[in-house]
C-alpha cells in the first residue's frame, strides 16, 4: 500500500486509540484546528471531539474497539480511511457488552482527520436488552 495511505491508517488508528484512552491533546493532534464533521448513530452531530466525549458520558463507562479490517484511498483531494471491527465495553448499568459491530470512515486533508463518520449496531443491542427485560 502507498505510504500515504499507510499513514492516514496509521492516524486514523492513533486517533480513534486516543479517543479511547480519552487522552485528548492525543486525540487532537490527529485533527484539524476548527470545527470537524463529525456524524454519529442517530443523527447525531458535532464539529469537536471534546462533544463527543460528553456526549458518551451518558451511554457508557467504557468503550474500545477492536480493529478487524482497514482500507484507505484517494477521493476528491482526500485521504479516505474505512475502520470496521467490534466495540466492547460497560453500559451505564455496569453490564459488560462485547461484539457489537462498527464502521468508521475519515476523511484526512494534509494528514489530518476533517470528518469522521460512525455506523455501530449499539442501538439494537439496546433495543434487545430492553425487550429481554421487559418479557421478564
Amino acid at each position: 500500500m502507498h505510504g500515504k495511505l499507510q499513514q492516514a491508517i496509521a492516524t486514523a488508528e492513533a486517533y480513534l486509540a486516543a479517543m479511547e484512552a480519552r487522552d485528548m491533546d492525543a486525540a487532537r493532534s490527529h485533527v484539524q484546528d476548527g470545527p470537524l464533521d463529525l456524524t454519529f448513530p442517530g443523527a447525531r452531530r458535532f464539529t469537536g471531539i471534546d462533544q463527543i466525549v460528553a456526549n458518551s458520558g451518558g451511554r457508557y463507562i467504557r468503550v474500545g474497539k477492536t480493529i478487524q479490517r482497514r482500507s484507505a484511498w484517494e477521493e476528491d483531494g482526500q485521504v479516505m480511511v474505512l475502520i470496521a471491527g467490534e466495540l466492547n465495553g460497560v453500559w451505564r448499568d455496569g453490564e459488560a457488552f462485547d461484539g457489537i459491530r462498527f464502521i468508521d470512515l475519515f476523511a484526512l486533508r494534509d494528514g489530518l482527520i476533517v470528518r469522521q463518520e460512525v455506523w455501530n449496531d449499539a442501538g439494537e443491542y439496546q433495543l434487545a436488552r430492553k425487550a429481554e427485560e421487559n418479557q421478564s
